[in-house]
């Protein structure tokens, strides 16, 4: 997105903000486990659901652009399986040192 020279990605530009916080990151691979380090951050979890909805807007926006489907089938699709996913969990979240 921000163009990429090895396998993370690049700091966006609000990073370069002295108040400014990483707050998630996720890794993951072909026949990996996707693993997650992530801060708090804020005082009400509740901010987690609205993150977690920006990010699933993003990544639809992102297929839509790529020519891959619509935005709109791209957000159903995520959400169809993070419905799935939270009904019936397909493992379980593990602490990592």
């Amino acid at each position: 997105m921000f163009g990429r020279t090895s396998n993370e990605l690049d700091k966006p530009p609000v990073a370069r903000e002295k108040t400014a916080a990483e707050v998630l990151r996720v890794w993951g691979g072909e026949n990996l486990p996707q693993q997650y380090s992530l801060r708090t951050t804020w005082g009400d979890p509740g901010a987690w659901g609205l993150l977690l909805v920006d990010i699933a807007r993003h990544a639809a926006r992102a297929y839509s652009a790529s020519g891959a489907m619509t935005e709109s089938a791209a957000l159903s699709r995520i959400k169809e399986l993070f419905d799935a996913e939270w009904s019936a969990p397909t493992d379980a979240p593990e602490r990592l040192e």
